[in-house]
């Protein structure tokens, strides 16, 4: 008798899991766009252009989604968050998934009952300066000004830094990166600490990106990437899945260019499998065979992603570093299509 309850409270909790996951993804499809969470916009990540399309790093998850999902990768309602309200947001169910440079935590996890899909950013946290202050290291910060954004990750690494050296600082709290600008030009702050990535963008955005120097320590790991509500399983297994497709194109050499091609067959089985020529993997997430395909044609492999938003060629000018391909000493691995 009691193996009967505990058998059926399994099933119970597993229809009830099922129906939830189930749930978003019927929902995305009813709707017939993703509501995708972003930052308030930080230029390469994730920011309107000039005619209001969004666009960047972040974005380029959040297309490759829509597409998975959709085939259309412009069905996305894009939905400006701030370190405050990203969580509410996806809690609530506003939003499908969040795709804003968010930090994978312990607590984040475990605690807010959200699911990370994978890393599409590994970063770390550092400290931006004007030039003129004279620093060279930021150690020697003892007593400046910080501005930092609420509500992130930043704000305990900040005071465990100082703590730890010795030091002490007067926070200049912000909610926004656009605030966080104008604050830290304005001479609020002697300081700007975000994520390294961050830093870059928002110096890039300046109009003298000489007159400020990212100073070299990075005092934190900030692995960086998509996430969905707990007990969305099936729903998490398509948003982690089209990220790993995305890096998984790009260590087989699918590109945007040579897709179309690759896709009517080649000899190398996980590229046919990927591209749903073989294998029934789109059956199994619940879309069709050609999701894979779609979701790396919206916008390249990961590479490309990488290249066009935030790479050495853009005013970012970031470099692969960690999130290199793992075949080229980065950490970037995507598990086997298979």
């Amino acid at each position: 008798m009691k193996k009967s309850v505990f058998l059926g409270a399994l099933t119970v909790a597993g229809l009830s899991a099922g129906a939830a996951a189930a749930g978003t993804l019927d929902d995305v499809k009813a709707r017939g766009t993703l509501n995708c969470g972003v930052t308030t916009g930080l230029v390469g990540f994730a920011a309107p252009d000039a005619n209001g399309v969004w666009e960047g790093f972040d974005v380029g998850v959040c297309r490759a989604v829509a597409a998975a999902v959709l085939g259309d990768s412009t069905a996305v309602e894009f939905v400006p968050t701030t370190g405050k309200t990203r969580f509410t947001a996806l809690a609530s169910g506003e939003i499908d998934m969040l795709a804003r440079n968010t930090t994978w935590t312990f607590s984040r996890d475990v605690d807010l009952k959200f699911e990370f899909t994978g890393v599409n950013y590994y970063d770390g946290q550092g400290f931006m300066v004007p030039s003129g202050l004279g620093v060279s290291s930021a150690k020697e910060v003892d007593g400046a000004t910080v501005c930092i954004q609420t509500g992130t990750t930043t704000e305990l690494n900040l005071a465990d830094y100082f703590r730890s050296n010795n030091m002490n600082y007067e926070p200049v709290p912000i909610e926004t990166n656009a605030e966080a600008q104008q604050q830290y030009l304005a001479g609020a702050c002697d300081v700007y600490t975000t994520d390294a990535s961050g830093l870059a963008a928002t110096r890039a955005a300046f109009e003298a990106p000489g007159d400020h120097v990212v100073l070299p320590e990075i005092v934190s790991k900030e692995p960086l990437g998509p996430l969905v509500r707990h007990g969305d399983n099936d729903w998490g297994d398509i948003v982690r899945w089209t990220l790993n497709a995305l890096i998984a194109a790009e260590e087989l050499g699918v590109t945007s260019a040579n897709i179309n091609e690759m896709a009517a067959g080649t000899e190398n089985p996980e590229i046919n499998r990927l591209l749903g020529t073989e294998g029934t993997l789109g059956e199994m997430l619940g879309l069709s065979a050609d999701w894979a395909k779609n979701a790396v044609a919206a916008g390249g492999n990961y590479g490309e992603v990488f290249a066009k938003n935030i790479g050495e060629d853009t005013p970012i000018g970031l470099a692969r570093g960690l999130n290199a391909q793992w075949t080229e000493g980065g950490l970037l691995y995507a598990p086997p299509f298979r």
